[in-house]
């Protein structure tokens, strides 16, 4: 089972109203299809619907409903078309709770969560660009009684001033119900959104950078009782193609000594075009007096790119190190001036 959870935050006056977006994409479960394949958060689900019509717009609607013709259940929408044409779907929304919901339907662009890259969408009070702003759903609300389901088309009109690339997005049912968080005066709004991947023709430039890699670590007075340390990193996707992209960590120390290496890392979601992610991997118990460069290598799914970063590393302290040293020196002289002076003493 593979689920995907993103939940967004947004604060009004005193009153704090928490809508949560529980994406759940790609769900496999051994329960009867297509459930099987829906998001769902256990109390509704969204999902294509069985079957897609094809546009009247000429081969890019026909090419964005071949993929559905014959595949009775997808995961997810995925259309491809020429700017300035329009692909035609349909989605569903399934209540799987005892009484009727009513929901209210959007369309939303998607974005990479900041801080671990996971899949999220806007919220409808967020200004949309692309697949939020394109999108057109029959119905804009609606009541799903208890055990039924509901399906509502909608058209994704693709302007001609269009960029080429992936715009991926999402078709949303969201709760008009406000729960009250249990303990808490916070209301919290959940919704459930299908994943669409669109890809509008044009000329493909995918692109990827490593930036600002660091190494954290508070060095303890003395070796061996330090904390775990970090290395954070950056990835940015700079192209207009959708990344799934793999990171390898290695830390070399004395003597070219591999002192921590973490391989294949990926994130939760597909690194969006135009998205950032700022990235943080623990090393455990890194060795006490130890100091070299961390190397970061990040790979596309493909391996046709491939960047690179690094940052100095040390876990000793210096300081504490040097006196140490010091205080060692001093004692071996003491006891040499002493063992001179009792030496001058016995010849006296």
């Amino acid at each position: 089972m593979h689920l995907v959870r993103t939940q967004l935050t947004h604060h009004r006056y005193a009153a704090v109203l928490i809508t949560a977006l529980a994406l759940a994409l790609g769900l496999l479960t051994a329960s009867p299809p297509p459930e099987a394949y829906a998001a769902d958060n256990g109390r509704w689900s969204v999902f294509p619907a069985k079957t897609a019509k094809t546009g009247k717009d000429g081969k890019d609607g026909k090419a964005a409903g071949k993929a559905a013709r014959g595949k009775a259940h997808r995961a997810y929408f995925q259309m491809k078309a020429d700017p300035g044409r329009t692909v035609r779907d349909k989605v569903t929304v399934s209540n799987l709770a005892k009484e009727p919901v009513t929901f209210l339907l959007y369309a939303a662009d998607a974005y990479n969560t900041p801080r671990d890259g996971g899949f999220a969408v806007r919220e409808p009070t967020e200004k949309q660009r692309s697949v939020g702003v394109w999108t057109r759903l029959a119905r804009s609300e609606v009541t799903v009684p208890a055990g039924g389901r509901t399906t509502v088309p909608f058209t994704v009109a693709i302007p001609r001033t269009a960029s080429p690339g992936d715009h991926p997005g999402a078709v949303v049912a969201l709760d008009k119900r406000v729960a009250r968080a249990e303990g808490t005066g916070v209301g919290i709004r959940q919704a459930v959104g299908a994943r669409i991947y669109l890809q509008v023709n044009g000329e493909r430039k995918p692109g990827l950078s490593v930036q600002d890699v660091r190494f954290d670590y508070e060095v303890p007075l003395l070796p061996g009782f330090g904390k775990d340390a970090t290395v954070t990193y950056t990835l940015v996707n700079n192209g207009n193609v959708q990344l799934e992209p793999r990171v390898d960590l290695k830390a070399k120390g004395l003597f070219d000594r591999t002192s921590f290496d973490s391989a294949g890392t990926k994130l939760p979601a597909e690194l969006m075009p135009g998205q950032r992610v700022r990235i943080t991997q623990k090393w455990a118990a890194p060795p006490p007096l130890d100091w070299g460069s961390v190397e970061l290598t990040a790979s596309d799914k493909g391996g046709e790119l491939v960047e690179s970063g690094s940052a100095a590393y040390r876990t000793v302290n210096w300081g504490v190190l040097v006196t140490l040293a010091l205080v060692v020196l001093l004692l071996i002289v003491g006891v040499v001036v002493r063992r001179r002076r009792a030496r001058s003493a016995v010849r006296s």
